[in-house]
């Protein structure tokens, strides 16, 4: 059977996952209803995403959903059940912008997934030799009138104390 997820979001009551799927072999859309079981507020949002994603019922239904997305959609849930609203949840998903995030102050297990996602963003980017636009050797000219930092270490040495 050939599935190609369309669409993915949240139903909060009963807790569930709304999965949007195209047949490839009959060319039928069709819409699924996935329950989430056993979930609280303080339940791993990224174990019940990887449990459901091989659970044997819908594996199948889910191989074309990334695994970081399930994950999304159990940190709304979660958040719902700790009594935010959904702009309350997207907007904190928003606000936290992982490029001004001290990731030293994370857990071993938060790291190791934020790693994860690093080398899936990289690997994506990549440019390989054999694709069409490869480029060898590039060179890259900077605009002279870019704002430069200045720093103590680009100062000229003094002959003072040393």
């Amino acid at each position: 059977m050939s599935i190609v997820a369309k669409r993915c979001g949240v139903r909060f009551i009963p807790p569930s996952i709304i999965l949007i799927y195209e047949n490839k072999n009959t060319s039928k859309t069709r819409k699924r209803v996935i329950p989430v079981r056993n979930f609280s507020q303080y339940s791993d949002c990224s174990r019940a995403a990887e449990r459901l994603k091989h659970h044997v019922r819908h594996s199948v239904y889910l191989e074309s959903v990334s695994l970081a997305q399930l994950e999304r959609l159990h940190l709304i849930l979660r958040d719902h059940l700790k009594g935010l609203s959904l702009e309350e949840s997207l907007a904190a998903r928003r606000a936290s912008d992982p490029s001004d995030e001290d990731l030293n102050k994370l857990s071993d297990e938060e790291l190791n997934r934020r790693k994860a996602q690093m080398d899936q963003l990289f690997e994506r980017n990549r440019k390989h030799k054999d694709d069409p636009d490869f480029v060898y050797d590039l060179e890259v000219e900077f605009p002279e009138n870019s704002v430069r930092e200045t720093c103590s270490w680009d100062e000229e040495p003094s002959d003072e104390g040393f």
